[in-house]
């Protein structure tokens, strides 16, 4: 699995988020599985989002598009403050706290 990552500052949590939905289907069409926002709990005009895919190659290519169609038109980015970073990351490992609380209740 690839995650790319996206951070950047924003004007209004709301205006964004409501940016981000309209694009929904967007995302949908270009591969990504699943998505998680964040938000520094000490700083409300931050925004990083991890978006997940099967391959770099479509994280790559739906990168393309953001730079392209998003994040160079104003009308499509509106709380847009500042250039976003991006990386692509590489899952090596994941582990969940309730996996491994039902596989200890599944053994005894």
């Amino acid at each position: 699995m690839t995650t790319l990552r996206i951070e950047h500052p924003i004007t209004d949590y709301d205006t964004w988020k409501g940016a981000f939905d309209r694009f929904g289907d967007i995302r949908h069409d270009a591969g990504v599985l699943a998505h998680r926002i964040h938000r520094p709990v000490d700083d409300e005009h931050y925004v990083i989002i991890d978006l997940d895919f099967d391959s770099a190659a479509q994280a790559e290519r739906f990168l393309g598009i953001l730079k392209q169609r998003v994040w160079a038109v104003p009308e499509s980015s509106p709380a847009l403050a500042g250039a976003p970073q991006t990386r692509l990351l590489e899952t090596l490992e994941r582990a969940d706290r309730g996996m491994r609380a039902r596989s200890a209740a599944l053994s005894t």
